[in-house]
């Protein structure tokens, strides 16, 4: 039977934290000692005031880092409690188009973000040519059944561009008319695609979007992916000569695949007052399933701006400068989609 001293003593409270804290302090002072030798290591050197200040700060960096960072939990609470705060006693800002940026922020960016993030991955080039600050007309292609290629590109601008701004979309009235959809657009900080609200938006400074293929390109066939369809009469360029703003194209490659329209039941569209009703390989035979979208990759380029500062005051009237005006933006669009698709190996890959 073993006696007292010869008896192993085993701990009730294990003393863990303190041993791994010594062995950081360890690892510190080894660390400190290799990078300044002339200090820890050879006592009988006189170490200037400097020198210690700077052992002592890389000591105290190196703590530092080893630190966890605050509660994450606790950080989400307090930003939902401010941000519950400033909605309950209207401390946050809506301007005149009904943009409220303190809720687009925290909640209607955050949302699209998982789209453009996770299922779209969205690859984003060109954002340098957007302007650091005043008036700029984006002016992109149009696809995808649903405009979720305009809502991608306001989260390309807002995350991707060095001054953070907001990307004002010029909407189809549909989306307007729709109880609920409408509001949130407005929130959003869009309005309707008309002349008289593209003029304010970039009088007012605001980096503005376009898509002028409208429902022609929102409701095309599959079968005619990337192919442009016509663009109107060419307002927009008339907005962007009155206001001298200048013309961005920007070329959208993922979206038409999506929701690839097959078939367009025009009669029940007309019946349900809508601009087209789309057959998907998923939609309507799935049912709210066909609802989601494809997880196509996506690339939005942005390209060189088209200056206008440079006309006089009579070329937004000018049918001819507008027409050449818009058919040289269509052109720039449609070349550099051909080119994107050709650097693309994979719909779904990249």
């Amino acid at each position: 039977m073993a006696t007292n001293s010869e008896a192993n003593v085993i701990p009730l409270h294990g003393n863990s934290n303190r041993t791994a804290a010594a062995l950081r302090r360890g690892a510190q002072r080894a660390e400190a000692a290799r990078r300044h030798p002339s200090l820890l290591s050879n006592p009988d050197q006189r170490a200037t005031a400097e020198e210690m200040a700077a052992v002592v700060l890389e000591i105290d960096a190196q703590r530092s880092a080893g630190e966890p960072g605050p509660n994450e939990l606790a950080a989400r609470i307090s930003a939902v409690s401010e941000f519950l705060r400033k909605r309950l006693t209207g401390d946050y800002v809506v301007d005149g188009f009904g943009f409220d940026r303190h809720l687009n922020d925290a909640v209607l960016l955050p949302m699209m973000r998982v789209l453009f993030n996770n299922w779209f991955r969205v690859e984003v080039s060109g954002i340098e040519n957007l302007p650091v600050s005043g008036a700029g007309l984006v002016v992109a292609n149009h696809a995808g059944v649903l405009p979720l290629d305009g809502l991608m590109a306001s989260v390309a601008v807002h995350d991707h561009h060095p001054s953070g701004r907001d990307l004002r979309l010029l909407a189809a009235d549909l989306v307007f008319d729709t109880p609920m959809l409408g509001q949130l657009a407005r929130k959003a900080g869009h309005t309707m695609a008309c002349a008289a609200d593209a003029h304010r938006l970039l009088a007012g400074g605001e980096l503005t979007a376009v898509f002028p293929e409208g429902y022609k390109g929102l409701g095309k066939h599959f079968r005619d992916r990337y192919k442009l369809q016509r663009f109107g009469r060419g307002g927009f360029v008339a907005a962007a000569l009155r206001t001298g703003a200048p013309i961005i194209p920007c070329s959208i490659v993922g979206s038409e695949e999506i929701y690839p329209m097959v078939a367009d039941l025009k009669l029940l569209a007309r019946l349900l007052g809508l601009p087209y009703f789309p057959v998907t390989p998923l939609f309507p035979l799935a049912g709210p399933a066909g609802l989601i979208p494809l997880p196509s990759k996506w690339h939005i380029a942005f390209g060189t701006p088209i200056e206008t500062a440079g006309y006089d005051d009579t070329a937004a009237d000018d049918p001819m400068v507008t027409f050449e005006l818009t058919d040289q933006v269509r052109e720039t669009i449609q070349q550099t989609l051909y080119q994107l698709l050709s650097n693309r190996r994979n719909t779904f890959l990249g």
